[in-house]
């Protein structure tokens, strides 16, 4: 029917002309994030550290994926990008928060009943108070710094459309929700940061009536360079879907949050259903 044009999958997930940057997008799921949005449209800054991991991220999409050697770790580091995508770009549709790191993994196999002793002395090991700094500096940090920076940015893009909003979507993890042990700490304490620092960014920017989106995307076990090396069959088994994510499941979630114009501080859960055979 003419009159339903607006309900095809094309319509519903179309980010034709939309400029997107997406931080940490030289891998994993940043890379399949930055992929998702190109092949169905977008123009994709991606941000991070290592020039050729972005240069080799950016060759499979020539034109569309844009790379941008950046340090975020620092207000300096993160006005610095938001100068570059300023002289380039008059607004910025879409922000995607993905830049983190693993952090500290405790390496003894957990007693099934270990004395306090022992698991005092485990858990002190396993890290240090700068561990947990480097790991909140990376993956919790910057959610709030660069999203402040670019809300002027982000505001000017629901401006120009009356049908689109902005939109910001942080990734989080499914880890942020499991408590069952052995848990890598700083990490799992990290990504529950910021799901909440999202949600309090998401009610700030209501409070102040933006016209801007804030979620959270919280992926399970996906097939990374982060993960590859410590995933094995074990993992797996315990996943009810049998598999780790791949490329597509992240793309159709990240395109779910980014068009649906409706969805505003959620946490969008995608582990295949991790969370219910590992406990929350």
């Amino acid at each position: 029917m003419p009159g339903s044009i607006h309900l095809t999958r094309h319509a519903l997930f179309d980010v034709k002309g939309r400029v997107a940057l997406v931080t940490g997008g030289g891998s994993g799921i940043g890379l399949m994030t930055a992929q998702a949005l190109a092949t169905n449209g977008a123009k994709v800054y991606i941000c991070g550290r290592t020039k050729e991991k972005l240069d080799k991220a950016a060759s499979t999409h020539p034109g569309q994926i844009v790379p941008i050697q950046a340090d975020i770790s620092s207000k300096q580091g993160i006005q610095s990008l938001v100068d570059t995508i300023s002289r380039l770009e008059s607004r910025l549709c879409i922000l995607v928060n993905n830049a983190g790191i693993s952090g500290p993994v405790d390496p003894t196999p957990p007693d099934a009943r270990p004395s306090a002793d022992a698991l005092s002395h485990r858990l002190l090991a396993s890290s240090s108070p700068s561990d947990w700094a480097d790991v909140y500096c990376t993956n919790v940090a910057p959610i709030f710094f660069v999203t402040a920076a670019f809300l002027p940015l982000l505001q000017a893009s629901s401006d120009k459309s009356q049908d689109w909003t902005a939109t910001v979507i942080n990734v989080s993890s499914v880890s942020a929700q499991i408590t069952s042990p052995p848990s890598p700490f700083a990490y799992d304490a990290s990504k529950a940061a910021a799901s909440h620092v999202s949600r309090m960014l998401a009610a700030e920017v209501v409070a102040a009536r933006l016209r801007l989106r804030i979620n959270v995307i919280a992926p399970g076990l996906f097939s990374t360079q982060m993960t590859r090396a410590a995933m094995d069959k074990d993992d797996v088994a315990q996943i009810p879907a049998q598999r780790p994510g791949m490329p597509v499941d992240m793309a159709s979630a990240m395109l779910f949050l980014v068009c649906n114009q409706y969805i505003n501080g959620l946490t969008l859960t995608v582990d295949g259903g991790e969370n219910l055979s590992a406990g929350t």
